[in-house]
């Protein structure tokens, strides 16, 4: 009876129908680009600190790099991973193949997410 009375429609409204205009000023408007990216060697790392920088997730796939020379793959990661701490924002594991990087406007969840009961 409540949900009745709330979502039925006014008989004097007929077809006609309203607009409510919401003021969108003063929001921030920027949207977060996701890039994917391929670590082929450490030169890569500075294209994938650019992207971070200017406020992109970046999904990168490390696998080449990772069964070509794990040292240098080390080396790639602990850069990234010092550029991200240095900017507030985030680093993690994805499989043993892939690496997520989010700029300080993003944060990465790492808490167990609690099964449902049914």
């Amino acid at each position: 009876m409540v949900f009745e009375s709330i979502f039925r429609r006014e008989e004097s409204l007929g077809d006609k129908e309203e607009f409510i205009e919401i003021e969108t000023e003063g929001e921030d408007r920027r949207r977060a680009n996701i890039r994917i990216e391929n670590l082929q060697d450490y030169r890569d790392v500075e294209d994938v600190q650019k992207h971070l920088r200017e406020g992109n997730i970046v999904f990168l796939r490390i696998k080449k790099l990772k069964e070509r020379d794990l040292g240098e793959l080390k080396r790639c990661v602990e850069r990234l991973r010092r550029t991200a701490i240095a900017m507030n924002g985030d680093i993690i594991g994805v499989d043993e193949d892939y690496l997520i990087l989010t700029p300080p406007s993003a944060k990465i969840f790492r808490g167990e997410v609690e099964p449902k009961v049914e």
